[in-house]
């Protein structure tokens, strides 16, 4: 969808400068002690697409709708059977599905003995989803109880990496296609990714160094910085300092 000669050829470009001013500003107000620090809590990478992920859902069998569906809708709005409901999905960067588990939701179906093996089937059912042309994806599945230390209230069942993040989640049901140009929620040509940005500068730094770090490293080294040592040395992660 690039435009080469679109009036907005050079919006992002003319943005940065403008950020690089910004930052230029609030650097002349600081003394030579004081340590700057940019930091993202995620990256980006370009956004193939989106995955109509519900709707996949409902033609796998795994989600059933009475209703006909003649409109982009949203999975709320439409008149969901769940007594035959087996799965549903959140959209978004990455996707969260849920099971209807009996017990656990008001009319489920999956019953907590059969929770593991039907988890781990549409696990696998998910992974082989392919392209559009019928690519192979490299589509990751986690479960949140094995990738966080406490998985709290309503976690959804399994979080989906759809080919490593180039593709989003639809949540939206009503689509020609499972295979979206763009995001159904509204303007969004870019997608989360896995590696964001830290970088330090501290007083007295003379030349510039790359080192391995995590999003868990952050907290610690602020807290030393502000001479709380002890504090950062409790929690996970290290300091870079």
């Amino acid at each position: 969808m690039h435009e080469p000669n679109s009036k907005y050829k050079n919006t992002i470009r003319d943005y940065y400068k403008l950020l690089d001013k910004e930052i230029g500003k609030t650097l002349k107000l600081l003394d030579d002690d004081t340590a700057i620090s940019l930091v993202s809590d995620h990256g980006v990478k370009r956004m193939k697409g989106a995955f109509a992920v519900n709707q996949w859902l409902r033609d796998e069998g795994l989600l059933k709708i009475n209703d006909e569906i003649s409109n982009i809708s949203k999975l709320e709005n439409l008149n969901i059977d769940w007594d035959k409901t087996v799965a549903w999905a959140w959209g978004g960067y990455y996707s969260r599905i849920f099971l209807n588990v009996k017990g656990r939701e008001k009319r489920g179906v999956v019953r907590f003995s059969e929770y593991e093996s039907v988890r781990d089937e549409i696990a696998e059912m998910v992974k082989s989803i392919r392209g559009p042309n019928g690519e192979k994806w490299k589509t990751e599945v986690f479960y949140p109880e094995d990738i966080y230390p406490v998985a709290n209230g309503d976690k959804p069942d399994m979080m989906v990496y759809l080919d490593e993040l180039y593709w989003r989640a639809a949540g939206t049901l009503g689509h020609p296609s499972n295979y979206l140009p763009e995001n159904d929620t509204g303007p969004d040509d870019a997608v989360h990714s896995e590696y964001g940005v830290f970088v330090l500068h501290l007083p007295g730094m003379d030349r510039s160094m790359i080192v391995n770090a995590t999003i868990y490293d952050f907290a610690p080294t602020v807290l030393s910085l502000f001479g709380m040592k002890d504090v950062a040395t409790s929690l996970r992660g290290v300091s870079l300092v």
